[in-house]
This record gives C-alpha cells, structure tokens and sequence, in this order.
C-alpha cells in the first residue's frame, strides 16, 4: 500500500471518528432536551390535573387535540403523557427551588443544564450526565419498578454506564442487581494481583442470579436424579441468557473444559475469558447447599488453569461456585484460607420466582375481597 493511500485511509478514519462523536453529541443533546420538555410538560400537567383545576379526560381531550393539530406526532398518546406527568412528580425531590411554570401552555420553561447542574442531590453522587444520558422510556421503567430513590440513581447510573438496553435493565432490576451487588463472599482484595483489579472482580459479580431460563421443575419431572450435568446442560443451551444475567464483557470458552496435570485429569463445569477482568473465570456448578468441600476442588481447577492455560499477559484465574444456598458468613471465614481468587455465589430458577408469587386461588381471593 502507498504512502499516499495510507493517508488516505488515516484521514477517512479520521473524519469517520468525528462524525461518529457528533452524531453520538447530537443524541445526547436531543435526548436530554426531550427529557427537559416531558419533565416540564408533566409539571404543568401535574399542577392542573391533580389539584381538581382539569377532570379526569383532560389527558385524553390534550391527546386527541394534539394529534389532529400535529398529524404523525408519536409519543404523546394519552398513556405517555401521564407518563411524562409521572416523571415530574418522581423527580421534583431533587430540585432545589421550584422552577417558574405559568397558568397557560403558552408559558413552559424547558429546564436546561444550566438550572440543573450545581444542585445537591438528595443521595448520593447521581451525575446529571447519567441522568440525561437514558431515554425517558428507561427513565419510565425506573420509576415503575423501583420506589427507592437511591436504587433508582443506581440504575440510572448502571444503565448509563453499560449502555444497557430496556430489556436488559429490567433484567437486572428483576434479578435485584442493588441488593446483591458486590456482596458475594470472596478473597479478591487478597489474592488478585492489585488493588485495581481486586476492586473491579468485587464490583462484577453479584451474590445471587437469576437464572430464569432454567427450569428445574420440569427438569425433576424428566429425570430421577437431577445433577449438576442436567442443570448445566441448561444452562449451555441458554449460554447467551446466561452471560447475559452473569455479567459484561464474558465470552463462553467450553463446558467440561479438559484439563491435565501429571496424568490426573479434571473437568471444570464452564470457562469463561473476562476482557475487563483480563482473567479465565471458572464457574462451578452446585444443585445443593454450599459444602467446604467445594472451595478445594475449585482451588485445583485454578491451579492447573493457571500453570498449563493462563497467558503470560492474563491476570490469575478467578472461580465462581454457584450453588443455590450458602451461609455467607461462613463462606467468608473459609474462603480467606485459600491463595487463588475465588467467591461463592447463589442463583434462583424459574421454578423459585413462581414459590414466592401467589396462587391462582389465592389472586381470585384478593380480588374478591378488593371488589
């Protein structure tokens, strides 16, 4: 290749990665207006429909007006604007001094960054650029399913980092990513390598998942005696499921990966590779409670991982034991005996999330006393 056209070829990846960080700029600042005119819409909804000043078909009555003004207007029908309406009454907390809206809709202020910038948070260390960064539908999702304030920023801030999806979002507030976030026993701090490492293993894995793609009641229908090979024969089937409630930036090597030293062969359930961990990551696989005897057998499969399969460049293997109870306390004393980077996690099925919910007998009944 010419010395002309590697020019040309640096300046086209040039422009390409300014086009691509304005269109990405523009986005930014088209969201974070949408948000600013819905969060102000609904508080001048908010001031006219809930002190009796409007009935109760005023949202409707606004919908159908502004359609028939707007022809294509999308994402003003009457649910979206309570919506919106929702969205100021959640978030007014967090204001400062109120803003200055008018009697009429002629006189909407649009808050800007200007008004929201220096304001203390009520929690926390919530930065604005999080804030505006989501779209008001993960905003939406948000406040339907998460009442807490500081679990909401946390979500708001998670799903701003990772650029999670809606989908994905929901997931982890379904799986209660706040409550088990970085609370599963381990040994990282002393073990991993260095401070910085040890903070990003502690912060990656969560003490329970939800697996629900796997169902161990139909499971125990089919087999007599369900094992760790039926439940992760599962989990393979639905590995991308998997990765997705495990965690980012996994990539699936093997089940039963082969291992050899000296002769003795061992089988570790599941590896994975980490890109931000630099790290194999082994998961074992438990169907019971957490035994003592499960830590030694997970420190053999990081002994031989980090001899014979581990690249120079690659930081120490760390293991996962996944089991559905564990006694954490007790998890924690054990584990800090041991020199290779492990922790214990636990999961629910399926088959879990429907113990807890109520009854089709039991729904009848509380609607029947309700009505």
């Amino acid at each position: 290749m010419s010395e002309t056209t590697n020019e040309l070829m640096n300046a086209v990846k040039t422009i390409k990665t300014a086009i691509l960080q304005s269109q990405y700029h523009i986005a930014q600042l088209a969201n974070k207006e949408l948000l600013s005119l819905y969060y102000s819409i609904g508080k001048y909804l908010s001031a006219k429909t809930r002190t009796g000043v409007w009935g109760t078909s005023a949202v409707q009555s606004i919908s159908d007006q502004l359609h028939r003004e707007l022809p294509g207007l999308r994402g003003f029908s009457p649910s979206a604007i309570k919506r919106m309406r929702t969205f100021y009454e959640q978030w007014q907390v967090l204001e400062k001094r109120p803003l200055t809206v008018g009697d009429n809709a002629n006189s909407l202020n649009i808050i800007d960054s200007q008004i929201l910038i220096n304001r203390p948070l009520a929690v926390g260390d919530l930065e604005w650029k999080d804030f505006f960064a989501i779209s008001f539908t993960h905003h939406s999702e948000i406040i339907a399913k998460v009442s807490n304030l500081e679990e909401r920023l946390f979500y708001i801030k998670k799903t701003a980092e990772n650029h999670w999806s809606k989908e994905r979002m929901i997931d982890e507030i379904k799986g209660d990513l706040y409550h088990h976030q970085s609370s599963m026993p381990n040994n990282f701090a002393q073990t991993l390598p260095s401070k910085v490492s040890a903070l990003k293993a502690i912060s990656m894995f969560k003490d329970n998942y939800l697996l629900e793609f796997v169902n161990m009641e139909e499971l125990n229908a089919r087999e007599k005696d369900v094992d760790e090979k039926v439940l992760e024969q599962e989990i393979v089937q639905h590995i991308k499921d998997f990765i997705m409630a495990f965690g980012k930036d996994f990539a699936f090597v093997g089940n039963q990966y082969h291992l050899e030293k000296f002769g003795v062969e061992q089988f570790p359930d599941l590896l994975f590779y980490n890109r931000e961990l630099s790290a194999l990551v082994v998961v074992e696989l438990k169907i019971g409670s957490f035994k003592p005897a499960y830590l030694g057998q997970l420190s053999a499969y990081l002994r031989i991982l980090d001899t014979e399969v581990k690249k120079p460049f690659e930081n120490p293997s760390i293991g996962i034991i996944l089991c559905k109870d564990a006694n954490k306390s007790f998890v924690e004393f054990l584990i800090q005996g041991y020199d290779n980077p492990m922790g214990v996690a636990t999961y629910k099925t399926a088959e879990d999330v429907r113990r807890v919910l109520p009854s089709e007998d039991d729904l009848r009944k509380i609607i029947d006393q309700e009505f």
